[in-house]
C-alpha cells in the first residue's frame, strides 16, 4: 500500500471544530510536523478534507 507524507502547513485558530478534530486524528500538532500514513480510504477522505492546511506527498521506497 502507498504511504503519504503530510506536513501541517496552516493553523487551525478560527478553523471549525470538525477541521480541528481532523488534524489531531491525523497526528498533527504544531505547524511543520510531519508524519508518514498508509494510504487508506479512511486517511484520503480526511485529507480531503483539510487539504487547504497540509502539504501531501507521496513516499517512494
Amino acid at each position: 500500500m502507498k504511504k503519504l507524507k503530510i506536513t501541517k502547513i496552516k493553523s487551525v485558530i478560527d478553523r471549525p471544530e470538525r477541521q480541528k478534530r481532523t488534524m489531531q486524528a491525523l497526528g498533527l500538532g504544531k505547524l511543520q510536523s510531519t508524519v508518514e500514513v498508509e494510504a487508506t480510504p479512511q486517511i484520503l477522505g480526511m485529507v480531503r478534507k483539510v487539504n487547504h492546511l497540509i502539504k501531501v506527498e507521496e513516499v517512494t521506497l
